[in-house]
């Protein structure tokens, strides 16, 4: 469920029709919606309702916009951090450090030692070397970090090569079959409190089975160094769960997804850590552009809109899907091609897509663009950032500035030998 519907003819965000956004901030704009931000984090933990003790820790990476974390903060959401810079983020949204989760494999020192220094709850210990590395950082500090060791169960999740996490060829974590003797050796450094496990297999997951897998290995895991004399109370399981990009796809329910996970982890007795992003995130947000020209092509008109691979570089990336529908429908439709105006032909959204009859001037949107839209642009072609909007029943806030391509060059110097 989402707050961006017609009503009176017109697509709305909550009670703020799009037209009025349009003409305030200009276009292309990402729009947020409060109300469904919230719902999302309110369904979520619901349907981790039979798990007491938990933490639900929002990925950071899927949309770092401050006053999107400011929201789930209110919601009770933690952090799961990538980069020091999420971090800070997270903390300045009003997060507690002891909820904040340090995920990632090439932490560098001076990340380490900036979230020692901010007291952060856990760091996901991605290598022996790793741990190794934060080991003596803390022990140098007088501090001690507490930490769970990131596995690759070697599960494949089944979803889009570049987001799978789990196989055993991945980057990610250590081989399953190795836990235990890294784990035993870890365990007796100075600095670190190694206290738990973590997994994380990929995005946009479609399918329970292969997270029952993994979370099934990771259960034999924590029983088995238990049996080796270790304590174990904390258990991170990821996060990965997909969204609905399509109008007629069905995917696993967050409620289906916490029997799963209450069924499999039962009896762990173990602290739960998730790290739900676009299932939170994703249908919260859309990409709003608006319509330059439609040109004559041989088989399929192209409608070339303000938005590029730029602002929203998922389908260029991943070849995703996205929803695309006028803002004021006329009632007909016409396939065509959805092209942004940057110099590479894989600035390309939608090929031969049935869509809304559109023509110069118009207003249209990509739908679900919550989650890993703002958050992955650039400024190739020298086009600047878009602007980001937050919503609130009927009114609405600019809550990231346009960033133009002069501001972005007034960052740049020549050197004085060039003249």
């Amino acid at each position: 469920m989402d707050h961006f519907a017609i009503r009176d003819s017109v697509m709305h965000a909550e009670d703020v029709p799009l037209p009025r956004i349009a003409e305030e901030v200009g276009t292309p704009v990402y729009v947020y919606s409060r109300a469904t931000l919230e719902r999302h984090a309110q369904m979520f933990n619901e349907a981790l309702a039979d798990i007491p003790d938990r933490l639900v820790a929002f990925a950071v990476k899927a949309n770092p916009n401050l006053a999107v974390l400011k929201v789930l903060q209110r919601q009770g959401c933690g952090a799961d951090v990538v980069s020091v810079g999420e971090m800070r983020r997270a903390l300045k949204a009003g997060i507690a450090p002891e909820k904040i989760v340090f995920s990632g494999v090439g932490k560098t020192a001076a990340e380490l030692v900036a979230a020692l220094e901010a007291g952060i709850g856990q760091f996901n210990i991605e290598s022996e070397e790793e741990g190794l590395e934060l080991a003596a950082l803390a022990a140098g500090t007088g501090r001690e970090a507490a930490c769970a060791l990131r596995v690759n169960p070697d599960v494949d999740a089944g979803t889009h090569d570049k987001i799978s996490t789990g196989r055993a060829d991945n980057k990610f974590g250590v081989p399953i079959g190795e836990a235990g003797q890294i784990f035993g050796r870890l365990a007796g450094q100075d600095g670190i409190r190694l206290r738990g496990v973590a997994v994380h297999i990929g995005s946009q997951l479609a399918d329970l089975a292969p997270l029952e897998r993994a979370f099934a290995k990771l259960g034999e895991l924590v029983s088995s160094l238990r049996g080796a004399g270790h304590e174990i109370t904390h258990v991170d399981l990821g996060g990965g769960l997909g969204v609905p990009y399509r109008a007629d796809e069905e995917l696993p329910s967050p409620a289906e997804y916490g029997a799963m996970v209450a069924r499999v982890t039962k009896g762990w007795d173990v602290r739960l850590i998730f790290e739900p992003g676009r299932v939170i995130a994703g249908n919260a947000g859309i990409l709003l552009t608006r319509v330059v020209r439609v040109k004559r092509g041989l088989k399929h008109p192209f409608v070339i809109v303000d938005a590029a691979m730029n602002d929203l570089a998922r389908p260029a990336l991943y070849g995703a899907w996205h929803d695309f529908v006028a803002v004021t429908p006329r009632g007909s439709d016409m396939t065509a091609n959805i092209v942004g105006p940057i110099c590479e032909t894989g600035d390309t959204f939608a090929t031969g897509r049935l869509t809304d009859t559109l023509a110069a001037g118009d207003l249209a949107v990509f739908r679900t663009a919550g989650a890993y839209g703002a958050t992955m642009a650039s400024s190739y072609n020298s086009r600047g950032f878009v602007p980001e909007v937050l919503v609130d029943g009927d009114r609405f806030a600019v809550v990231a500035e346009r960033i133009d391509a002069a501001a972005i060059m007034d960052a740049e110097r020549v050197p004085e030998w060039l003249g």
